[in-house]
């Protein structure tokens, strides 16, 4: 059950972010209906994600490091999401799975997964090796922010969920990706 029940009255100004939610995605989310009690919120929400969608990491890269961030903050709705989405980008359920664990085959993908939970576990505070590291598997300095800013709105929902106890409206997969393989599908 919900803590923050989805808002169903839209005078306080977020009807007309949720209109632009819907024509974006065709659908509005639980996670938008509930942050629709803020329109501040609501709208830091919308554009972030729409100011990703211009970035140069793939979606499919952003897709995991979305499903990595949710396993590490143990965010059922977020992994939940991210795999729906993750399906639409052709994921299967080996690279959802590979993925809350903060697996890739592609270097390049490990990477930008490596230097997402670097972010989180050392709180921003990356060494110079860190840095070298992700530039050796072909990030570049403006990919290096973009998983920064990726990472940091899935910190942001991760958490706004924990404290909505967002209702699930996708099909439910384990933020810990135990048992993943029989469950996911």
């Amino acid at each position: 059950m919900a803590r923050i029940e989805i808002n169903s009255n839209f005078e306080n100004g977020s009807k007309e972010i949720l209109d632009r939610v819907m024509e974006l995605r065709g659908q509005v989310p639980n996670i938008f209906k509930t942050a629709a009690h803020s329109p501040a919120t609501l709208g830091f929400l919308l554009d972030g994600y729409t100011a990703l969608g211009r970035s140069k990491i793939s979606a499919q890269i952003k897709e995991k490091i979305a499903l990595r961030v949710a396993s590490l903050n143990n965010c059922d709705y977020c992994a939940s999401a991210h795999a729906a989405m993750g399906r639409r980008l052709k994921f299967d359920e080996n690279q959802i799975h590979d993925s809350l664990k903060g697996i890739a085959v592609d270097p390049k993908t490990q990477a930008a997964l490596t230097l997402s939970e670097q972010i989180i576990e050392k709180q921003g505070k990356l060494s110079d090796d860190d840095l070298a590291n992700a530039r050796n598997a072909g990030i570049s300095d403006a990919e290096i922010l973009e998983v920064l800013a990726v990472t940091c709105i899935n910190i942001f929902t991760n958490y706004f969920n924990h404290i909505a106890g967002t209702d699930l409206d996708y099909p439910f997969v384990p933020a810990s990706g135990k048992e993943c393989l029989t469950t996911c599908d």
